[in-house]
């Protein structure tokens, strides 16, 4: 991880303002959902890219009855459905 040069202060409720320069320079706009990791004791945030509930894969994810599968584990189950 390299550092971006800015600091920001935590307001009363536990917010805090992404400078424009960044929220540009990773295409994050007003109302796009943004995802929060924990690793170690480090906090990410990146923009929110659904994966498979199966694989975790992002590549090809599709939603199904509120959930979000790839087209790899799609055709899997179609697989198994086929030889039952």
């Amino acid at each position: 991880m390299k550092p971006a040069g800015v600091v920001r202060k935590v307001d009363q409720l536990g917010r805090i303002v992404l400078p424009k320069s960044l929220r540009k320079r990773y295409q994050m706009n007003e109302g796009d959902p943004v995802e929060i990791l924990v690793q170690g004791d480090h906090i990410i945030l990146e923009r929110y890219r659904p994966r498979c509930v199966f694989c975790g894969s992002m590549e090809e994810v599709t939603d199904f009855k509120e959930k979000q599968i790839c087209s790899g584990c799609l055709r899997e189950m179609n697989m198994l459905l086929k030889q039952a």
